[in-house]
């Protein structure tokens, strides 16, 4: 018998490291009252894939209630998958420094995945040309950390085609992992394709469209059929194409709720129908004028 609490759902990124295709964003969340209480729901239901940054602000207290809540449920650091990433202020020069301050904010000896943020440096215009030789800087500071098995797996969140083969271009380790704002209204689908040809898994923020997808006609249609809520459908509506999903909750029912996707499937008519027109739309930022 399963484990009562144990994630089954995984994926083997390029390096063979695991990783949960479903885990808690923490984005805008701030409190150690309030990042207690999701990571103790969330660790109940299953969850142990959990998601931050340094531009978050909220690493010391999500490590915190880690150490606190892991023994209650009898799991050790190993046991959980922790993300973070570096802050575009820090692009550069500076990431190493910034990475080992993760490391140190969340009482951490090595973290599982870690992301450039940002394609671009902070104070930097988007088509600065600089941008590129900063991210190769930060790249092969991170490659060092790596090796030194500081960082289980490398990536990079909200680059677009154009940053990713330039990156694959320059590294030796290549990214595990690409995450971006991926959902109905934005289903990056010529995206996902050169991902999966080149062996990066492609991870989900904003699955729910900063909430503006929750009200849509189409996604409460199917919801209806299948006896559950928008939110789990569009969440489903990306794992069913084997892209990770990090919702953000901070409730604990809300968290139970994201992470009761596993026993129903959409169809084909429906996974389309999702995608309506075809109009794309972004809830949050756009890395493709970044150079």
């Amino acid at each position: 018998m399963e484990e009562r609490g144990v994630q089954p759902h995984s994926v083997t990124l390029n390096n063979g490291v695991t990783m949960p295709l479903l885990g808690l964003g923490t984005f805008r969340m701030r409190g150690l009252e309030n990042i207690i209480q999701a990571v103790d729901a969330a660790l109940e239901c299953g969850y142990r894939s959990f998601d931050t940054a340094a531009v978050y602000r909220n690493e010391r207290d999500l490590g915190q209630a880690l150490r606190q809540l892991l023994p209650k449920y009898g799991l050790s650091r190993s046991d959980v998958f922790i993300t973070s990433k570096l802050s575009p202020a820090d692009l550069g020069p500076e990431a190493r420094d910034a990475c080992l301050k993760s490391l140190a904010e969340l009482g951490l000896d090595y973290l599982d995945l870690y992301l450039i943020h940002w394609p671009g440096k902070q104070g930097w215009r988007s088509d600065d040309s600089r941008n590129q030789a900063v991210r190769e800087e930060s790249w092969k500071a991170l490659e060092e950390l790596y090796h030194t098995g500081a960082i289980k797996a490398l990536g990079v969140s909200n680059y677009t085609e154009a940053h990713m083969t330039q990156l694959f271009g320059s590294c030796t380790v290549p990214p595990a992992v690409l995450q971006v704002e991926f959902h109905p209204q934005l289903p990056q689908t010529a995206l996902l394709r050169w991902c999966e040809k080149n062996g990066v898994h492609l991870q989900a923020y904003s699955s729910l469209g900063c909430g503006h997808l929750l009200e849509n006609i189409e996604v409460g249609k199917v919801a209806n059929v299948h006896g559950r809520t928008p939110s789990q459908v569009l969440l489903r509506w990306a794992l069913q194409q084997g892209v990770g999903v990090i919702p953000k909750a901070s409730f604990p029912l809300r968290i139970k709720e994201n992470f009761n996707v596993w026993d129903f499937e959409l169809s084909n008519e429906e996974t389309e129908l999702l995608k309506g027109d075809g109009t794309e739309k972004k809830y949050c930022w756009d890395p493709t004028g970044v150079a």
